[in-house]
């Protein structure tokens, strides 16, 4: 199998107690997806986002994120790109 084709080329293994993976099982079959994998990351991309954390947009810069303005993982555009002049 060819892992370079592959863009979630990285492999992350966890242990669930039965209650737990009840509870991600329960989350797959109520949303219909395909797999417990694609569960787990929606669960992580929700959590990850109610935590105020967003995934960043590929082929972003890291100057593109800045302090104040938008980034480009909120489809917000500030049309400055996130550089502030100080008045």
């Amino acid at each position: 199998m060819d892992m370079t084709a592959d863009p979630r080329g990285e492999r992350l293994q966890i242990m669930l107690s039965a209650e737990e993976l009840q509870v991600v099982d329960e989350f797959r079959f109520k949303q219909r997806m395909p797999s417990r994998a694609s569960a787990v990351r929606e669960l992580l991309k929700r959590g990850l986002a109610a935590e105020g954390f967003a995934a960043a947009v590929f082929g972003s810069k890291s100057a593109d994120y800045g302090v104040t303005g938008s980034s480009p993982s909120d489809g917000v555009s500030n049309g400055d790109n996130g550089k502030s002049r100080a008045k």
